[in-house]
């Protein structure tokens, strides 16, 4: 069958496009693979790793309670195909163990950054929120991305000494923030920010079972619960440090008794918001800094 040169001047093109998306799909990463459980840990190891590594995060939403995450096939597959696995560990994300037990094979490597934080609060396992343990997290990140791919090992510690670099600056900051505000007592609705008010030296009043209680997603008893309003009320507390993502019937009554009361609210999340982990970090401290200059008195941050 002969064709007239009208149909070989549509053909030819169709032809030519379905050869090149064939020849694309073909195309397969030649990097590391990695899954991490949380996108603050995903973005980390995207920093260290840049173009030579493919990272899936699987809890990446800030507007959900990562406590109530429920893993789907598409994470399973994610994981099945990575060769290194990242994630909290210390019973917070324990959802992580099923999906890596069910995803066979042998030869992936599972960090559980719990296991290699230095900073440990008690029956708290928010370890992120240390830098001392940030700082740990990239170098143990930096080995693991050499070990897998060692002929870029040189970009990565290029990349992971600039990461390590600017986190020592916000360990810094904290200690800045020590020196301005230390003994300024403050209230939080749950233990995730523990790590970072000792380090600046806040005195947090709040009782620990309520934010613990607050941190497992149940009621706090109706004494704690009584005392944290009261301080709130009373304006025993300069600010009230709010987490987002771990919201009840109760933090969200503390919530609008601080907005009545005049007490400024730090408001702050469990999962990375922003391009990266750094400006989330910095966001955060921002509006800490200006919620005590406003409560104490401070000269103003820029």
């Amino acid at each position: 069958m002969k064709l007239n040169k009208k149909w070989l001047g549509i053909l030819l093109p169709l032809a030519l496009l379905v050869s090149c998306s064939q020849a694309q799909e073909k195309v397969i990463f030649q990097g590391v693979h990695v899954v991490a459980a949380e996108n603050f840990y995903g973005n980390l190891i995207q920093q260290i790793g840049g173009q030579h590594v493919e990272v899936t995060s699987l809890l990446s939403d800030p507007n959900v309670d990562p406590h109530e995450y429920e893993a789907d096939v598409a994470d399973a597959k994610a994981i099945a195909r990575a060769q290194l696995v990242w994630e909290n560990g210390g019973g917070y994300d324990s959802w992580m163990d099923k999906l890596v037990e069910g995803s066979g094979g042998s030869k992936r490597v599972v960090i559980k950054a719990f296991d290699l934080a230095v900073v440990h609060l008690s029956e708290n396992e928010h370890v992120w929120y240390s830098l001392d343990n940030d700082l740990v997290f990239v170098a143990a990140m930096n080995s693991e991305l050499k070990k897998l791919d060692p002929k870029d090992a040189a970009d990565f510690d290029d990349r992971a000494a600039r990461l390590a670099q600017s986190l020592q600056k916000i360990k810094e900051r904290l200690a800045g923030l020590k020196q301005e505000f230390q003994g300024t007592p403050i209230a939080l609705t749950e233990t995730i920010f523990l790590y970072q008010s000792q380090a600046i030296g806040l005195k947090v009043l709040t009782p620990f079972n309520f934010m613990k209680a607050v941190a497992e997603g149940s009621d706090p008893s109706a004494q704690d619960a009584l005392q944290s309003m009261n301080q709130v009320t009373n304006r025993q507390v300069k600010a009230l440090v709010y987490n987002e993502q771990t919201v009840s019937a109760v933090t969200t009554k503390l919530l609008n008794q601080a907005a009545s009361s005049g007490i400024p609210v730090v408001p702050i999340t469990e999962t990375m918001k922003g391009p990266n982990f750094q400006n989330w970090m910095n966001g955060q401290l921002n509006v800490l800094q200006r919620a005590l200059e406003d409560s104490v008195g401070k000269t103003k941050i820029p």
